[in-house]
């Protein structure tokens, strides 16, 4: 089972990497928009105004990560409603590799595209927009990690159910960038209204921005394992429902 989870994991990497595209959106647009948005920020505004350095330091790097963790999920649910619709699930279905194998071979694929990635970011920022901040990178990528393995799951799960790859992109766009105006990024929880507060405590993303947040910031780990913990019981929930109810045709 393992010998065929690497062979799958080698397989869809060379399969990615035959997409131009693909990496254009998976890998470049993150770093595009990080360097971009940055560019912007520091030239409209002194870098001195506390917002704008809470940006630069905190809430831009945050938000390109959690690019790269929506740019994935949607790329997986794409990916396998084309391989249903092309009866390519229908084949692997004859092989001894279940619904866990090939969502941990694409989780796989997904979080080394998601290193790569995130190194690229750095050095960019480095060489085109430095920040005199002190950066746990090593910590920051596990936290990524963490948040994008849990994040994927909700993918799979998606993908495991919409029928055709005309749907699926719309309908984990639907899902996935609501998240995305609730989770603290762009509004804190505190300035939310009760009904939108308890609905964002709810939200895997607000978990994954916590911890991405209060790593990038330097805190201890202990003080984000509810976090952590958030983010496995979503990964082990819809691990365990998309394993139910995965279609291979």
């Amino acid at each position: 089972m393992l010998r065929g989870l690497w062979k799958l994991t080698w397989i869809e990497i060379k399969i990615f990497l035959r997409e131009p595209l693909g990496a254009i959106g998976t890998i470049g647009i993150p770093v595009l928009v990080f360097l971009v948005a940055g560019r912007m920020v520091s030239r409209r505004g002194s870098l001195t105004s506390p917002a704008v350095s809470s940006f630069i330091g905190v809430g831009l790097p945050v938000l390109a990560s959690v690019l790269i963790l929506i740019g994935a999920v949607l790329s997986l649910v794409t990916i396998i409603s084309i391989y249903r619709e092309g009866g390519i699930l229908k084949r692997l279905r004859a092989t001894p590799l279940r619904p866990q194998t090939i969502l941990t071979a694409h989780v796989l694929v997904k979080l080394t595209l998601t290193v790569v990635t995130m190194a690229l970011m750095v050095l960019a920022g480095k060489r085109y927009y430095p920040v005199n901040v002190d950066v746990p990178v090593i910590g920051f990528t596990i936290a990524l990690l963490i948040s994008t393995w849990s994040i994927l799951s909700i993918g799979f799960l998606i993908a495991s159910i919409v029928p055709t790859a005309r749907f699926a992109q719309p309908i984990g766009a639907a899902i996935l960038y609501p998240m995305l105006g609730l989770c603290g990024l762009f509004v804190p929880l505190e300035a939310l209204p009760p009904a939108l507060r308890a609905a964002a405590h709810v939200l895997p993303l607000t978990y994954a921005v916590s911890l991405l947040e209060g790593i990038w910031k330097g805190e201890a780990w202990s003080a984000h394992m509810t976090d952590v913990a958030a983010l496995v019981v979503v990964f082990a929930i819809c691990t365990a429902l998309s394993s139910k109810v995965f279609r291979w045709e």
